[in-house]
């Protein structure tokens, strides 16, 4: 399902715009519809985040008619951008508290902007990709504030679970494995 939302927001808003679609969570947002915030990458190199608002059209009536028929809009009217800023305007980002599982946090600009994730999960997902770019375009580290570090920026063996991972760690089960059939069975009976 996200690949699919991923695919049609940068199809809709960040192709004709020329920018790349990075990374987007869902929120939580008070007004009606879905809302996600998203970053995306210009040609230009300069970073966004940005609210997107996606609101599915109501069925309508048509006058004269004693039938409904569903109002017709162009998938451009579906998905808005309601707020933009530039990472270069981040100055801090702010977990609210490690040690909890808040999935709530804020984002440091001229003001400070309260997010509230879908999950922990998302809040994480999203500052990662912030870190990664701000190191990359923008030749910084980005502040944080309130995040648990092993899961920002990995740093052990294991915390990384790319192929090498896996495929060592197929081959410690199959030397485990080989281990034990070598291994004599007592035979008490």
């Amino acid at each position: 399902m996200s690949s699919l939302l991923r695919e049609e927001m940068q199809r809709v808003l960040f192709r004709p715009a020329k920018q790349r679609l990075v990374e987007f969570i869902e929120i939580e947002e008070p007004s009606h519809g879905r809302h996600f915030l998203c970053v995306s990458v210009a040609k230009t190199k300069v970073v966004q985040l940005c609210i997107v608002r996606c609101q599915i059209s109501e069925p309508s009536l048509k006058s004269g008619s004693k039938r409904s028929h569903t109002k017709r809009s162009s998938i451009q009217d579906c998905y808005r951008r309601t707020e933009t800023w530039s990472l270069q305007d981040l100055t801090l980002v702010d977990g609210r508290d490690p040690d909890v599982d808040d999935p709530c946090f804020l984002l440091h600009f001229d003001k400070v902007r309260t997010v509230t994730a879908v999950s922990c999960s998302a809040k994480y997902t999203i500052v990662r990709a912030l870190v990664a770019l701000s190191d990359r375009h923008c030749q910084r580290s980005l502040n944080l504030r309130n995040f648990d570090w092993t899961y920002i920026k990995p740093t052990s063996f294991y915390s990384n679970r790319g192929d090498c991972v896996v495929l060592t760690q197929i081959c410690f089960y199959a030397f485990n494995l080989v281990c034990l059939s070598m291994c004599p069975v007592p035979l008490d009976a």
